[in-house]
């Protein structure tokens, strides 16, 4: 249990993270800041940056010779949208009767702070008590500002820098918000694969009271749609749920009544399991394009792969700790969107998931509840020991 002086500490490092306006990929001074915190407990630190995007990777003992212990995260946040929407300035921590209101509170400055604060606890008991002294291991900490946006320049210039001097991760840690309801109450072991695609359905415009003269691309991806709808891509595996597509866009027309358009544009997302590779979803889909034989253009963006972590000591580690604090035992999954992990997974050995709570990330008046910060706080700090 943390104390009054240790929670005092927790509300401190979160609110001054909260006062950067480290909209992606701008980390605003909000790296330099974590990195004095950081070199203050011992950590060496190196800056990765690249183009507008800052990455800190920072060591605590020999990473070369010990087990690594690895936290990831970022610190970049999304736009606050209209400002004038929000109760609280979203750049200044709130607490109204132990509700935490910031920009970034959830996802995920909050379990930032937590991680400090846990290796500042860690660290300083270990130098206190001499037995802990003699067990070799050794804490690395990852942070990006380019998470929320193209995420290139980001984390995975921190997996090249791994891969380039032979580290490896024997666990990591991401800091995403992954609980639904309460704290603890959902890991994440896995994501699922994401692969988005561009479509140009090609027609021939023309005046709409004379559509022999025209080829109507809305009506030409009319049964194109229905039939790539009505794809049944699998009944899901013990880890992963079914494959899906969503549309997440359909455009056409110039805005007048009288014209038949040249063109549809649309846009859909798979989100797939390994059931599937990023070759099987697109010659599926490409095999009914050509079956209408339409002319069209396509374009395709496959952002991520499915992977499932090993569950070891790492995972079972993180249930127990979990149980200690909240008493509840969590669910492991791998629903929800992408998250830096996809990366980091080529240079761990167990990589799991686990932050705070996040009905209200990327929402106005973005916030938790106080009493989850600090249990997620213990729940990293029983974790390090």
């Amino acid at each position: 249990m943390l104390n009054q002086q240790q929670e005092n500490r927790l509300l401190e490092i979160t609110a001054n993270l909260i006062k950067f306006k480290s909209i992606t990929p701008n980390d605003a001074g909000s790296l330099n800041y974590i990195q004095g915190l950081l070199i203050d407990l011992g950590f060496s630190c190196i800056r990765l940056d690249k183009n507008e995007t800052t990455n800190l990777v920072a060591t605590y003992g020999d990473i070369h010779n010990t087990p690594i212990f690895a936290f990831a995260g970022h610190v970049d946040v999304v736009p606050v949208g209209t400002l004038s929407k929000w109760t609280h300035d979203p750049f200044t921590l709130t607490d109204t009767n132990g509700i935490l209101y910031g920009r970034g509170i959830a996802d995920m400055k909050g379990g930032i702070a937590s991680f400090i604060l846990a290796c500042e606890i860690f660290i300083q008991s270990t130098n206190n008590n001499k037995q802990n002294q003699s067990h070799k291991s050794s804490i690395m900490i990852m942070l990006t500002s380019d998470e929320e946006g193209f995420g290139i320049d980001g984390t995975p210039v921190i997996v090249d820098y791994l891969k380039k001097n032979n580290i490896r991760l024997s666990c990591c840690l991401v800091g995403e918000p992954t609980s639904e309801h309460t704290i603890g109450d959902m890991i994440k072991i896995g994501r699922r694969g994401s692969v988005n695609c561009h479509l140009e359905i090609i027609g021939q415009d023309g005046h709409i009271a004379y559509p022999h003269l025209a080829n109507n691309p809305i009506h030409l991806f009319t049964p194109i749609l229905q039939e790539i709808l009505n794809i049944k891509w699998d009944d899901g595996t013990d880890d992963f749920p079914p494959t899906s597509l969503q549309m997440s866009n359909i455009n056409s027309g110039v805005g007048v009544d009288n014209v038949i358009p040249r063109s549809l544009y649309a846009k859909f997302n798979i989100r797939y399991n390994t059931h599937h590779t990023f070759d099987s979803i697109k010659n599926k889909i490409e095999d009914i394009l050509h079956k209408y034989k339409i002319a069209h253009n396509i374009s395709w963006n496959n952002s991520a792969i499915p992977f499932i972590s090993k569950k070891g000591v790492f995972v079972d580690s993180f249930i127990k700790s979990i149980q200690e604090v909240t008493g509840t035992i969590p669910k492991l999954s791998t629903t929800g969107g992408t998250s830096d992990a996809r990366f980091l997974v080529d240079v761990s050995d167990e990589i799991v998931e686990c932050g705070l709570p996040n009905q209200y990330i990327h929402k106005i008046d973005e916030s938790i509840n106080k009493s989850d910060l600090i249990k997620l706080t213990e729940i990293y700090t029983l974790l390090l020991r």
